[in-house]
Order: C-alpha cells, then structure tokens, then sequence
C-alpha cells in the first residue's frame, strides 16, 4: 500500500495563513475598470489555503494521491494556484506544459506520461475528448469552467470550504517525484523533466536568496513556478492580464498600472515583456517607486534593453539577468551593473555573452563538446577553451521522465550525484563567471574548424542598422559553408549594412569565415517569448537562398 505523502515545504505556506489570514494571496484581474484598465480581486491566504484543502479532499475521494500523475492546463489565476496547492498538499505529481509548442506536440508529449487524472480548462478538455488514445489511462477529470460536451465534475460545483481537516500526511523524500514539467522544444525536442520534492524546495531558498533573503513583500508574476515559491514566502502575487502561450502580447500599460497600484517590490519577466515596457516608459515617464528588483528568465535578454531599463528606473533597482532552463532554475545570475561594466563590450569583441556567475549551491563544469553519452563525470574530457556547461545542485533535475534515450544523453553520473548537461556552449574566466556561447545542436563545423552561433552573433549586433543576426551552416557538418542572416533596423540601408557587415567579419577571427550575409526580413521565433531564433529553419532558408 503507498504511503499518504505531501510535500513538506507547502506547510510555509500553511503557517502564512494562520499567522496573517487576511494577507492577499493571489491579485488577480476581472473585468475593467471606467479607464479602461484592468480592475482587480483578491483571494486571501487563508482563502487560498481552505481552497485547495476542499479540491485536495475531492482529488483523495476521486482516487487522487501521492504519486498520481494529473495533467494541469489552466491559465493563471487563483484557480490554477488552488489547485496545484491541492496536489502538493496530497503528494500528487502535476504534469506542467507550455501550449505554445502547438496542439499536436503538446498532445504527443502529454501521451508519453501516461497521467491518470486530468484537470484543465474547457479547450483542454475538448483536446483530451478528441485525441481519446493520448488520454486513455484518465480516470478523473475536473474541468474548469463550463463543461461543453464530456461529463464529469466542474471546480465550480466543490465548492471553496472543505468538510474538515485532512488526514495526515506524511513528508515525502527529497527524491520522490513531485512536478514533471515538459522543454518548450523551441530549441530541441520537447522532454519531460522530473523534479523532485528536493528539487522545488532549493528553488525556493535559491529565490529567497537571490533577493538578499528580504520579504518580496508584493510581486509581480509571469510565470506560474514564480508564483507558487513566492507563496511560500508570503508575497502578496500580482497577475497582470496575459495569455500563458503569448506573453509578449501583455499590454506594458497594464504592467505599469499593477506595479503603481499595488507597490509591486520586484518582478520576473522574460524579454517579451520587458522590451515593450522599457518602450512604454521611454514614450509615458512614471516613477515606479516601490519596484526594487526585476529578475529576467525565459529567453536572453538583450543587453540593450537591460541599458535602457536603467536609464528609465531609479538608479538604485537591480536588475538580473538569469540563465536557467526546465531542468534547473535558475543555474547562473548576473546583475546590470556589473554586466554594463565593460562585459557588454567584451561580447561585441567575440568572447560570447556573460550570463553571470553560479547561484547558491550550483557548480557549473565545462567537457569537452561531444554528442555522444557520457556515463560517469570521469569519462568526460575537460577542457579550458569553449566546452559544454554541465551543472549539479539541489535544484537540478537529475533524470528525465521522457524520453528515456533522453538520459543516457543528458545526464553524467557522479558517485551519489548527477550532472546535467545543459546542451549549451561557453567558458568560464577567471572570475568564476559563465560565458555562453550558442547550443550545441546549432554549432557549426567547418573547414577552418567550429563556429559557435551566439558568440559570432554578439560580433555583428553591434553594426549600426542591425536589429539582430543568426548565424547558421549550410551544407554538411565538416563543411558548412557560414552564412550570417541579418535582420535590419526599420528605416535601414541595406547596402550600407553590408559593407559595415563585411568590414566588421575582416576585423575579427571569429567572424572571418563568413563571406555570405542575407538580409531575412523577419527571423521565425517561439511563439511564447518571440525571442528564440528558429536558427534551423533559417538554415534552409538560407540553403533556398544561395541555390537559387
């Protein structure tokens, strides 16, 4: 018989709502106001907490239990938060994925863990009718909304109260499975990644550490692992209007209006959201005084824009680029200020892109760069020059739920530890500080030897005209032909941009052996960041170019 597990850190977020039940929660936009701007509600901690405690007894009569894999598609709001709430405190094993990779990629790597409940919003559901096969070891379901044409119960329907206490549990293992969340695939197939009980709890002293180990106090969410750790350490999170497979749609209006309203003190965001509002504040001034940090994750961040974030902030908001994947979040951070000392000028100089030095507890590695498995830490090859990042720490998936070739692949055996193996490119100077110079699917072997994408990259970004370069190979590995494809500035010569292009490869090894530059009119990028270069597509592309 399994034993009743939960996961023992969600008790932090049981204490907060004993100790300040009237705390909000979860802030949360419904409806408009006569401005037209987004109007809120709140949901309390101790709202939150009764919540999920009626789901969790629901999800316990319906079979739902430690151990139980639920597919969980819902766009963020207290709903979603109540319910993962309700799965942690049961040892449930939620099953998280971005709907940005397409309906049938999403439906291919839902099929693979083979989850047996299935909570989600009516389109989910719809999805779950229509591709039965995908779906067919669900034995509960619960819907969120209005059920269209499939039984079952709605959230709606359990009420927010639960009939008494639950039953106590036991603290699972630091090793027992408690999330699988899915890769995006924007850069490689899509994986499901095990995280354990051990693995969510680092990241929440690793959060509370990055912000000096300060209340957050009031923050702003654009993920929803960033909301559910900042739960844990009592902040009141604040969801701006946005769509989960779209989040460079968030209107930067909005964003402002969140932060001034509800003294937002710090906020994670990727670049999609970032970029609109440095030019929402450049074009509509506001002091946003309570904001004292803004972490970035989800995609690279583009250094101009961190630039551009401090000249329009108050001069004492920290800025953090981080760098961080599925697998382990986050791996390194890196602070604006000591990126735009000089470092920024480094990467236009061909050393690649700073991404900061390890966070609390990780050690970063560098092997030799090899596609072939590496089964034991002293099997790899080291190396001084540009290697693959492997990464080990508390927080650090040690294994893949699928596909299983997906290990033997990604992961390095070490005694009792297990290293990950990023699938990116970099270096390490001096300083302990991380370099990171492109992913290794994308790097190009050629006749005067490899070529790494974003370190060439960094070199021509910096031409005056230039909204950003990728550089790929066509041909076969060994003999790729480097072709840099360019996007222009709006108002750009084209002509002008190429001779400055070609004067800037003359003046740089790295970037010598490119002789072709072809202007793209618009790069293809994931559709949930629309920040990471489709650089396999622009290979054919570029292939179709210099054929025809």
């Amino acid at each position: 018989m399994t034993t009743a597990t939960y996961w023992a850190t969600i008790d932090r977020f049981r204490e907060f709502a004993r100790t300040e039940p009237d705390r909000p929660a979860v802030i949360y936009p419904d409806g408009t106001t006569a401005d037209g701007m987004p109007d809120y509600r709140r949901v309390t901690y101790r709202d939150l907490d009764r919540w999920s405690d009626a789901i969790a007894e629901h999800l316990t009569s319906s079979g739902v239990g430690s151990g139980t894999r639920t597919i969980v598609l819902v766009l963020p709001s207290p709903e979603l938060y109540a319910i993962l709430f309700a799965l942690l405190k049961i040892g449930a094993v939620p099953v998280v994925i971005d709907p940005g990779m397409g309906v049938r990629r999403m439906v291919h790597c839902l099929r693979a863990v083979e989850a047996e409940a299935f909570i989600g919003i009516p389109q989910a559901h719809a999805l779950r009718v229509l591709f039965p096969r995908s779906f067919r070891r669900v034995r509960t379901t619960l819907t969120v909304g209005r059920r269209w044409f499939w039984g079952g119960p709605t959230l709606q329907s359990w009420g927010r109260t639960p009939a008494g206490l639950l039953p106590d549990r036991a603290p699972a293992a630091e090793d027992d499975l408690l999330i699988i969340g899915f890769t995006t695939g924007s850069t490689g197939p899509a994986k499901a990644v095990e995280l354990t009980h051990g693995n969510l709890a680092a990241m929440v002293e690793q959060v509370h550490a990055a912000r000096g180990h300060l209340p957050p106090e009031s923050s702003l969410v654009t993920l929803p692992l960033v909301g559910v750790l900042d739960l844990l350490l009592g902040s009141r999170c604040v969801l701006p209007p946005l769509i989960p497979s779209k989040v460079g749609s968030t209107d930067p209006a909005h964003v402002v209006d969140a932060i001034t309203k509800f003294g937002v003190r710090t906020m994670f965001a990727s670049p999609a959201v970032l970029i609109p509002l440095l030019a929402h504040l450049r074009a509509h001034p506001v002091e946003l005084d309570s904001l004292v940090s803004i972490f970035s994750g989800g995609a690279p961040v583009p250094a101009w824009c961190i630039a551009g974030l401090r000249e329009v902030l108050r001069p004492d908001v920290e800025i953090f680029a981080g760098y961080g994947s599925t697998e382990a979040l986050p791996m390194t951070t890196i602070e604006s200020r000591e990126l735009l000392d000089g470092l920024v000028e480094r990467a236009a100089n061909g050393e690649g892109t700073c991404i900061g030095r390890p966070t609390d507890n990780v050690e970063v590695r560098l092997v030799a760069v090899t596609d072939a498995p590496i089964e034991n830490l002293a099997d790899a090859e080291p190396t001084d020059r540009i290697g693959e990042i492997v990464v080990a720490g508390p927080n650090v998936s040690t294994r893949y739920y699928w596909p299983a070739e997906a290990n033997a692949l990604g992961k390095i055996a070490d005694g009792d530890r297990v290293w990950h193996r990023t699938g990116d490119l970099g270096w390490i100077d001096e300083q302990g500080r991380v370099w990171f110079c492109g992913r290794k699917s994308q790097r190009l072997s050629t006749t005067a030897g490899p070529m790494f994408t974003v370190q060439v990259e960094q070199v021509f970004n910096a031409v005056r005209g230039v909204s950003r370069t990728a550089l790929v190979g066509v041909g076969q590995p060994g003999a790729h032909r480097p072709v840099l494809c360019v996007e222009l500035e709006p108002g750009a010569d084209a002509v002008a941009v190429d001779l400055r292009l070609r004067d800037r490869a003359a003046a740089f090894d790295t970037a010598a052996p490119i002789t072709d530059f072809l202007i793209h009119p618009g790069f293809p990028v994931d559709i949930r960041h629309n920040a990471k270069i489709g650089r396999e597509e622009l290979a054919r592309w570029a292939t179709k170019k210099l054929s025809s």
